[in-house]
């Protein structure tokens, strides 16, 4: 089996493929302080929660957007599952021209998405993703990374305000019954989501401008599913993309 690990600054999330058939997932905290031996028996604890032993992993690929947390899943991927990982990175076959100035500047995960995104459902292509930033990639109809956007996320925006507002609380991220806030709390919960959901459509309808024709806009990441079904530009959610992008990395590559 292959053991995909998508590794984000807030969350890692983690596909077991029977070959190309996904068939556990789990999201987790990113713990930049974590050893290998700690994620070793997390991992270990949910494979038996699932009935799988260790033993049945016989690949690993990692992507990372944490440079000082990378080494301990390779660490993990040695001792652990005694194989040699993939590693998301400069010299990885993707599949995917990359349209940047300097292509080494893109995340592993944006261009995990955008070989996931092309794959799976052609182009061209938005991939908008709410991570710890809101990230916008554009995929052309031939399967080249145009290039994106990058904005804050809606969790670094929340605890900015809490942190930087002394009377304003902290609050849970959740759609608002109503724009017109009643209270503080509802109030920033109406900026939060309505601003943000703002952001997403503004953001993509002028990046539509600029490509070919119109791409078909995907959504994911954590915080996908609680603001992109409200979207006019997003046509579909899939949470799924980043572990997807990896295992057809793997394929790529093996």
């Amino acid at each position: 089996m292959l053991l995909a690990i998508d590794i984000g600054n807030t969350n890692t999330v983690l596909g077991l493929f029977r070959d190309r058939e996904l068939v556990h997932h789990w999201r987790i905290a990113t713990r930049r302080d974590g050893t290998a031996d700690e994620y070793g028996i997390l991992l270990k604890n949910l494979f038996e929660v699932v009935g799988i032993p260790r033993s049945a992993v016989t690949s690993v690929i990692i992507a990372s957007v944490v440079p000082p947390i990378q080494p301990v899943f390779e660490e993990l991927a040695s001792s652990y599952f005694q194989v040699t990982p993939i590693v998301v990175g400069p010299g990885i076959r993707t599949g995917v021209p990359i349209l940047y100035d300097n292509p080494r500047e893109v995340g592993a995960d944006r261009i995990v998405n955008a070989v996931a995104a092309y794959e799976t459902y052609g182009g061209p292509t938005i991939v908008v993703d709410f991570g710890t930033a809101t990230t916008f990639d554009a995929i052309s109809s031939k399967g080249e990374y145009l290039g994106g956007v990058i904005a804050p996320g809606v969790g670094i925006s929340a605890e900015a305000l809490f942190e930087r507002a002394a009377k304003l609380p902290r609050v849970e991220i959740v759609r608002p019954k109503i724009v017109i806030g009643k209270n503080t709390v509802g109030s920033i919960q109406a900026g939060l989501f309505y601003g943000y959901l703002g952001l997403v459509d503004g953001i993509v309808r002028r990046m539509v401008k600029e490509m070919e024709r119109q791409p078909e806009v995907i959504g994911t990441g954590g915080l996908a599913h609680l603001i992109l079904p409200e979207s006019e530009t997003v046509s579909r959610i899939d949470s799924l993309l980043s572990l997807k992008g990896l295992q057809i990395l793997f394929d790529r590559n093996r």
